[in-house]
């Protein structure tokens, strides 16, 4: 599992490409440097790139142009220009092909580091590691289930069921939005899966029925209360 952030870099002068790939692996990032375009899309294909650091005046395919192609295809990972071309239009440029941010040549290490630390804070989705609703909480790492500070034993679908109308709890979630998200790639339910499963989970987390965390909507599905 990738533990550091992933930078691309695609730079055509070697020793710029170097100074920045050993500053952003000192300060705890994954580097993969380019002198062209040539293997970048190869590389993208295959790995989980966090975030490209891309010059302009790059050889053969000019470097705005190849983000704006990397877009057409769908690829939405966060750009930072780098680039001598400083004029307004370019920039403007650079931004209108794509681009997330744009710094000018000559720059300073330390800004291009803050820069990227914004971009990743502002783009890569965190790693949620709980869930809570009213007194009820999951761990999604270790999937246990604890209320009120008390672990509640549960399998692996009453979990998934807990989770699912958690994650949905402003909404009423019908049989089929249950069956197609907690039971998946079975192929083969009875028309009672979804209430005897509902059913067993309400006893297990709520055993007087005092707390009456889902209620029935009869004729529509399940929501939490």
């Amino acid at each position: 599992m990738k533990m550091n952030d992933s930078i691309l870099i695609i730079e055509d002068e070697e020793d710029i490409l170097e100074l920045i790939e050993y500053n952003l692996q000192k300060n705890g990032f994954e580097t993969f440097g380019f002198l062209s375009t040539k293997n970048v899309t190869k590389l993208l294909d295959e790995e989980s790139i966090d975030l490209m650091i891309v010059d302009r005046n790059l050889p053969k395919v000019e470097g705005s142009e190849f983000v704006k192609e990397l877009r057409k295809k769908g690829n939405n990972t966060p750009v930072l220009f780098l680039s001598a071309k400083d004029k307004d239009a370019d920039i403007q440029v650079g931004f209108e092909r794509g681009g997330d941010d744009y710094m000018t040549k000559p720059f300073n290490m330390k800004e291009l580091i803050l820069r990227i630390k914004a971009i990743l804070a502002r783009t890569k989705p965190k790693l949620q590691t709980h869930m809570c609703y009213r007194d009820i909480n999951l761990n999604l790492q270790s999937r246990k289930v604890f209320i009120t500070g008390k672990e509640i034993d549960l399998t692996k679908l009453e979990f998934e069921l807990l989770k699912t109308l958690i994650e949905n709890k402003t909404v009423v979630l019908n049989r089929e939005f249950l069956l197609n998200h907690v039971w998946k790639d079975e192929t083969f339910f009875q028309d009672k899966t979804v209430n005897v499963a509902i059913n067993r989970l309400k006893k297990k987390i709520d055993p007087d029925g005092s707390k009456e965390y889902i209620k029935s909507i009869w004729g529509v599905g399940y929501s939490l209360a």
